[in-house]
């Protein structure tokens, strides 16, 4: 087997030939401790991302429809005008609208939601659905 790294050969000054490497083991270990971090880093932005105790919002014609706990698995129903246009549907805490009466279907067809902040929304029958915190600051920033 060779050697894993790149060798150049020069001369000194004494007409010696030297070898230098292009990578040393402390390089590949600093790269390799770089990307840990990094991942770690992720991870733990993600986690904090998804809180405990979150909720999802219900808007029907910019009114609230409900508020349903993403910890508990269920399916909602949601009427407007007097049928029933769109179902969501919570499981393992997330979000996903599961069926709908508009003619694009492009609110069935959005990711699941499980993130403060992420919307599914169906344009044609007015609904929103909105995942809140456990508890939301009062302002988003204050200037003087």
């Amino acid at each position: 087997m060779g050697t894993r790294f790149r060798l150049e050969e020069g001369t000194g000054r004494q007409g010696t030939k030297q070898v230098k490497k292009r990578f040393s083991k402390a390089d590949l270990i600093l790269i390799v401790l770089l990307l840990v971090i990094g991942v770690c880093g992720l991870l733990f932005v993600n986690a904090k991302k998804k809180q405990a105790g979150a909720t999802v919002q219900v808007f029907v014609d910019r009114t609230l429809y409900g508020t349903y706990e993403l910890s508990k698995d269920q399916t909602v129903p949601i009427q407007a005008h007097g049928a029933v246009t769109n179902t969501l549907q919570i499981s393992d805490g997330k979000a996903k609208m599961v069926q709908a009466d508009c003619p694009d279907q492009l609110c069935v067809h959005q990711r699941a939601v499980s993130a403060r902040g992420e919307t599914i929304v169906c344009l044609p029958n007015k609904v929103v659905a909105e995942v809140k915190g456990e508890q939301e600051a009062a302002f988003d920033s204050i200037s003087r």
